[in-house]
């Protein structure tokens, strides 16, 4: 457990870390998230990560009140620092803040931002994951969000469609189709799956949150020279794989071993792929 998070530009002990109930973070899920890594005291790719939190507030329409990210990333550092930690989990949260209790937002946004962290150690070239085995996968009725009624890409508080979909889950991961029957992503994480030697993961013109995870494992394939597709898929493309894999910031790399009653290897792509991103990672920090 973490001794301090960072509340509103404060760093606070963690039993006196609170904000108000009239939160619209809380009332509504009226706020924007990033969860990310810290490696060596810094935090991971953190451009992408501010540039998509910014655009997630831009789709809130608060994006003016947001800090700029030099600001925010020495929130996280400052947290990181207090907590005595230099490998870390960290989410960082901007909420529109307290408002008269109505469902309209007000334009003058005063925001509540906060960092919280835990201890959370990188595997590494050498050492272990930070899960303890690979994943069981299964698909839920649970269908997810069309873009026409909460854009896909908005990392919001909201995140009432994953835990549906979860709760319909046994598995480690749920796999949500979208209205047309497409697979999109995991609850909490982006997809892949091999096939003829091709990497192929759906594409973002989908409903689906394009992952920071999933675009560095993207970069890295094309570095690596592993062709990549990213298409629309059902879910006899994935059964019909050699190999499947699931990306978050926290996870990374995490091998699927089953998706429903499929079983699949973890196999040589997933492997390499697994080497080369923490290779990455020991290369920048």
């Amino acid at each position: 457990m973490a001794d301090y998070y960072h509340v509103d530009g404060t760093l606070v002990p963690v039993e006196e870390a609170t904000v108000s109930v009239r939160d619209r973070g809380f009332m509504y899920g009226d706020a924007a998230f990033e969860t990310l890594r810290v490696y060596a005291g810094r935090p991971f790719a953190w451009k992408r990560h501010a540039d998509r939190l910014r655009r997630t507030c831009e789709t809130l329409g608060f994006a003016d009140a947001l800090p700029g990210r030099e600001d925010l990333h020495e929130r996280i550092v400052e947290t990181v620092t207090a907590n005595g930690l230099t490998d870390a989990y960290t989410k960082l949260s901007v909420t529109r803040g307290v408002q008269p209790g109505k469902l309209a937002p007000n334009s003058s946004v005063d925001p509540t931002i906060v960092v919280m962290v835990s201890e959370l150690p990188r595997g590494g070239v050498d050492g272990k994951p930070v899960w303890s085995e690979p994943a069981t996968v299964e698909t839920v009725e649970t269908r997810r969000i069309p873009d026409s009624a909460v854009p896909a890409n908005a990392k919001t508080h909201n995140y009432l469609n994953g835990i549906l979909a979860r709760r319909e889950s046994e598995g480690d991961e749920a796999l949500l189709y979208s209205t047309d029957g497409y697979v999109t992503e995991g609850a909490t994480s982006n997809c892949f799956f091999v096939r003829d030697g091709t990497l192929c993961t759906p594409t973002a013109d989908l409903p689906l949150l394009p992952g920071v995870t999933r675009d560095e494992v993207l970069d890295i394939a094309r570095q690596e020279g592993i062709p990549v597709e990213t298409g629309r898929y059902q879910r006899s493309d994935i059964t019909s794989a050699t190999e499947v894999f699931l990306t978050n910031s926290t996870w990374e790399v995490r091998p699927v071993i089953a998706l429903d009653s499929q079983s699949f290897e973890v196999g040589p792509l997933t492997q390499r792929l697994q080497r080369a991103y923490d290779e990455r990672i020991e290369s920048l920090y």
